[in-house]
């Protein structure tokens, strides 16, 4: 079968939000709190509604996901780029990197080829055994953390998209973590 990417519509918010949960659950298990590993039909329905929500389909079966948050919607990362959220593989399909493909395509397809994204950020928790060393091996950098009231210490990451159009973004923002009632940590 052929594998299709493309964004996630409202009338699948049953088969998206089994996805997110049957992904989480391990997180979960390890006592990390992730708002998706929680997520009720109703979230998971607003979450489609608010985001750039995409999947990746092997024939009519939904196998892995990325959410991606925009600088001007309503919950924006923080560094005035567009943000990954909710990205997950379903582990009914181990060793097919379907997490992988689909976080490639949405960085060609829809970070640079139409939004024309200099970098990406996403957070995860410091305490995740395993994500941290995921993402750097997929080119994130480590950059700040935050205490978000969440149980657990989250750790942003960007990646550099093009490093042109990175340099020339960096010159015209003046980039700074959220220091309102969070604590912050720049590494």
């Amino acid at each position: 079968m052929s594998l299709d990417f493309r964004q996630v519509r409202e009338d699948e918010t049953d088969d998206y939000q089994a996805l997110i949960l049957a992904a989480y659950a391990p997180t979960k298990a390890l006592g990390i709190h992730f708002d998706a590993a929680s997520t009720t039909r109703e979230k998971t329905l607003q979450h489609i509604q608010r985001h750039g929500v995409y999947a990746l389909y092997n024939g009519s079966v939904m196998v892995s996901s990325v959410t991606l948050r925009y600088p001007w919607g309503p919950l924006p990362g923080p560094f005035g780029l567009p943000h990954i959220g909710w990205y997950a593989a379903h582990p009914d399909y181990p060793g097919q990197n379907y997490g992988l493909k689909v976080l490639e395509v949405l960085e060609q397809r829809i970070l640079a080829e139409q939004l024309r994204a200099p970098a990406v950020s996403l957070g995860t928790a410091v305490s995740h055994p395993w994500l941290i060393d995921m993402y750097q091996k997929r080119g994130f950098t480590r950059m700040h953390t935050a205490n978000l009231g969440k149980g657990h210490i989250t750790l942003y990451m960007k990646k550099i998209l093009d490093e042109s159009a990175h340099k020339h973004w960096l010159t015209q923002h003046a980039v700074q973590p959220a220091t309102d009632d969070r604590i912050t940590e720049t590494l």
